[in-house]
């Protein structure tokens, strides 16, 4: 094959577009991956629209796994055919960040597919800026690791998400016995923390989110943990204003929660589930969430609370799920609610900007 089909980005617009491009070919230090499927990410075009990609045009798609379809002349133990998932974090691998599992920090870390988050020459963005939204994806040998047999494709190009989580939920340095408050529940990241919650022993769980039917169907990948919901469409009509939903949590748990993972891309309600912390309690924050941080830092000293920013997961992180999910300890496959052909990656697109239909994870399969 010659040419594949791609969904690109381009200069001077914010729209997806599908064209047919020519099958990247690997380098010598670079492997071929056939996409069997790749992942879609909320915030994609969102970050497009502002400008974050820096290489454009581009393939977009930060997910991917698939199997291997070519290696370069230098690289040795990736056989042809291999199912493989490919990790997006590009980083120099040097520095101190990328040395001591913080590598979400390199100064040169960008995603494939996706952005670039600093202002230093990047040449591995450069070279590797196309994603997995595509036939076909080239990236350098050390960024797949393989699958193991009984996970899909479609599970596989979702460990970034779930990797996410795990790093969210180390941040928040949870006690054992943990109350965790987790903030746009229902989307990719909430079902991800929820499913996850219990390897990191939690023993209840606060769900936030805005429809009251589309908590309750989450609920249930709690896998037994004692959860209970708080439906902003519930809150009286001024709980933006009369922190509300601060309230309405501490209504739940008297004490105070341990930590809030927060996801909530705007709003208010980021600053209120804070507020509902218990002494020395952590807000981890990974949902870009644009509002300011409208509380006197004498409230931040007084009650010890720690407020951590985390923007990706890190190679460990990945390397954890991968695990979990080869020894059968985590399920993943009931947490992808949607599928599309590429052909229709536009109608994808739509559904996860219009929020209308419930979507925890959703894949793409060229």
């Amino acid at each position: 094959m010659n040419d594949m089909l791609a969904a690109r980005a381009r200069q001077n617009s914010d729209a997806l577009h599908l064209q047919r491009i020519p099958v990247p070919r690997p380098g010598p230090s670079d492997v071929l991956v056939r996409v069997a499927s790749a992942g879609l990410a909320p915030g994609m075009m969102t970050l497009l629209a502002r400008g974050a990609f820096k290489h454009l045009p581009t393939t977009l798609g930060h997910e991917a796994a698939g199997t291997v379809a070519a290696v370069g002349d230098e690289v040795t133990g990736i056989a042809t055919g291999t199912r493989v998932r490919v990790h997006p974090n590009l980083n120099c691998r040097a520095c101190g960040p990328c040395r001591s599992d913080r590598d979400m920090m390199c100064p040169q870390q960008a995603m494939i597919g996706h952005a670039a988050f600093g202002d230093v020459p990047m040449p591995l963005y450069d070279r590797y800026h196309d994603g997995g939204l595509a036939e076909y994806l080239r990236v350098p040998h050390w960024l797949v690791d393989p699958l193991p047999d009984h996970v899909s494709f479609d599970v596989g190009a979702k460990v970034h998400d779930l990797a996410n989580a795990v790093r969210a939920l180390k941040c928040a340095d949870l006690p054992l016995g943990a109350t965790l408050v987790i903030t746009a529940a229902t989307g990719t990241m909430g079902t991800a923390t929820i499913r996850l919650a219990r390897h990191f022993g939690v023993s209840r769980l606060v769900l936030v989110g805005r429809s009251a039917d589309r908590l309750a169907a989450v609920r249930p990948l709690a896998d037994g943990v004692e959860t209970h919901t708080v439906a902003l469409e519930d809150l009286p009509a001024d709980w933006p204003a009369a922190h509300g939903l601060t309230r309405a949590i501490r209504a739940l748990v008297p004490q105070g929660a341990d930590a809030v993972l927060d996801y909530l891309p705007d709003g208010p309600g980021s600053v209120q589930a804070m507020a509902a912390l218990t002494t020395g309690g952590t807000l981890v924050h990974m949902g870009a969430n644009g509002a300011p941080l409208q509380l006197p830092l004498a409230a931040v000293m007084v009650n010890c609370w720690r407020v951590v920013g985390t923007r990706a997961c890190t190679r460990t992180d990945a390397r954890e799920v991968l695990d979990l999910l080869a020894r059968g300890a985590l399920r993943a496959d009931d947490l992808i609610t949607h599928r599309y052909p590429l052909a229709e990656a536009h109608a994808a697109v739509a559904a996860l900007q219009g929020r209308t239909d419930p979507i925890w994870m959703a894949v793409v399969n060229p």
